[in-house]
Formats: C-alpha cells, sequence, structure tokens
C-alpha cells in the first residue's frame, strides 16, 4: 500500500507544526489502548505539553502513519520530525536517561529508594516468584501513587532496590515516589495481597452505609463514586455524589487536605485502593464505603 500524496502532506504539516507528535488511540487525557496509555504516562512524566494525533478519528492518519515511517504499530512518537519508537521504545528510552537526554533534560536521579518489604510480604513474592526464571519483580508507581506489581524481564535501565532479601525494580520517576514506602501483605474481607503504605498516610477507615446516611445528612463527609460510567448505570446514582471520573483526579485531590472523604465504588473493593492513593497524597480523614453500592442498595430497600 502506497502514501497517496495529500495524506503525506498532512502528516509532513503536523510534524512542522509541533516539536513533540503522538499519534495514538484516543488522546492525552483519555487513552484509548493499553499501549497509547503507558507512552502517555511516561511523556507526560517529562513533558508539561505535547501535541497527540487520535488515529481513531482519522483512518487515513491511522493507516498512513504506518506507511510514513515503515512502523506497523501505534502509537507513533516523532520528535523534530524523526520517528523515535513506539510504547516499548519510549519507555526503555525513559528508564535509560535517552529520552530524557532528546528533549534536553537533566537525566534522572537513580538512587535506589530505601524501602521496607515486611516478612509476611517477602514470604508471598518469594512463593509468587518461585518458578519466575529470569524475570524481576517490577513496581510502577503513577503521578496518583496508584501502583501495579509486574513479573517482566530485567532492563539496563531499572533502578533496583533491595530489602528483606529481595530485589524490586523502578523506572526513574516510580524511584522517587517510592522513597520510604512500606510493602505489607494484607488480608481484608476483599481478600489478600500486597499493600504499599507511604510515608506519613493515614489509615483507611470502613465506612458503612448507615454512617455514610447519616454524615451526608448532616454534611459532614463528600462521597467521592469512582465507578467507571458502564458500572453506574448498572445501580442508580448517588445524587450527592461526586464523580471521579468527570472531574477528575486532579481536581479532587486539590480539595484541602482536612477534607472528609469517602468513596463509594460497586463492591467496596476498588474504593479503597482509591482511597490509599488520595491518603497517600496527605488527606487525614479517608473512608471506604463497605460493601459500596450493592450494600447500599440493599440497606435502601430494606428501608423501605
Amino acid at each position: 500500500m502506497s502514501l497517496d500524496a495529500s495524506t503525506r502532506e498532512r502528516i509532513e504539516t503536523l510534524l512542522k507544526d509541533h516539536r513533540v507528535v503522538l499519534f495514538m488511540k484516543g488522546n492525552r487525557q483519555q487513552p484509548m489502548c493499553g499501549f497509547s496509555a503507558a507512552a502517555t504516562n511516561t511523556l507526560n512524566e517529562l513533558l508539561p505539553d505535547y501535541h497527540t494525533v487520535n488515529v481513531l478519528d482519522d483512518p487515513e492518519i491511522r493507516e498512513g502513519i504506518k506507511e510514513f515511517g515503515s512502523w506497523p504499530t501505534i502509537p507513533q512518537l516523532y520528535v523534530e520530525g524523526e520517528l523515535v519508537g513506539g510504547a516499548d521504545i519510549i519507555r526503555q528510552m525513559y528508564g535509560s536517561g535517552e529520552l530524557h537526554q532528546l528533549f534536553g533534560m537533566p537525566q534522572p536521579d537513580r538512587t535506589p529508594p530505601e524501602i521496607t518489604i515486611t516478612d509476611k510480604a517477602a514470604e508471598a513474592i518469594r512463593q509468587g516468584t518461585a518458578n519466575a526464571e529470569g524475570l524481576a519483580l517490577h513496581l510502577e508507581i503513577g503521578p496518583d501513587h496508584s501502583a501495579g506489581f509486574q513479573l517482566a524481564p530485567a532492563g539496563d535501565g531499572d533502578i533496583v532496590a533491595h530489602a528483606n532479601g529481595l530485589e524490586v525494580h523502578f523506572d526513574p520517576a516510580s524511584a522517587q515516589r517510592a522513597k520510604g514506602i512500606v510493602i505489607d501483605w494484607v488480608s481484608t474481607v476483599q481478600g489478600e495481597g500486597l499493600s504499599l503504605k507511604f510515608p506519613g498516610a493515614q489509615e483507611i477507615k470502613s465506612l458503612s452505609v448507615q454512617e455514610l446516611q447519616q454524615r451526608l445528612a448532616d454534611g459532614s463527609i463528600t462521597l467521592v463514586d469512582v465507578r467507571p460510567a458502564a458500572v453506574r448505570a448498572q445501580l442508580a446514582p448517588l445524587p450527592q455524589a461526586r464523580i471521579l471520573e468527570e472531574e477528575g483526579y486532579d481536581a479532587l485531590a486539590a480539595l484541602p487536605k482536612d477534607t472528609a472523604l469517602a468513596f463509594i465504588c460497586m463492591h467496596g473493593i476498588s474504593s479503597l485502593d482509591v482511597a490509599r492513593r488520595f491518603a497517600a497524597h496527605g488527606f487525614a480523614d479517608v473512608h471506604s464505603v463497605e460493601g459500596g453500592m450493592e450494600a447500599w442498595n440493599a440497606a435502601g430497600t430494606a428501608r423501605h
């Protein structure tokens, strides 16, 4: 398939008008695939602004950009008119410091963070990685303190922390955010798993639906619904709740740190994860609603 002249001209104009262009699925605020999200998450660490092109809205560009740079997949990053690569290359260059150099930025601090891994967590990690020969434990921590573990090959640019006889691999931004964290193994009514506690983070309090109803009635708490739209449609929304998906994390995180917050999801699991992020950001009075909307709905039915 050859690239027609009009599409080539459109692409060349985009690259001429913008120093950094990411051809992706979705946009910077709402990526529409995991690879595009990985690319924007990385670029967001370094650049306050860059241009994105949503190929889902433009089939000609979607196919044309593949021909233009002889690169078969999306996303694609261009800097000063030159193709850099896709999501994996972007991540690798970020970890090694090459991306910083490309953008004319200082090299990242590569000092390994001091972390703590409890004995329970260490035992669970060893059991979980017993058959993972050749793979390393990676921990990625986002700007909102969301965190994810994964087993993947070690990278040359990884920053490696040691604790309790184990290694944990970080990218540069995650390493900075990991300073002083405690990795523990916790058991809750929702199940068991690894948990992160950030320095200064407050404990998450459980709130029953009856207590929530009273707190809403007297105006002493701000309720945040963390469910995505498709899940919110399953049960009637709470008119008193602010919607995380609609307002965005940054807007809610800008509330005064002494604001009493309660988070609600469908079952009481996702709300706990979001509550931990806000606690890590310094909110001192944070709650997760036990049983979520299912418990609220059941209690409402019982009252009537």
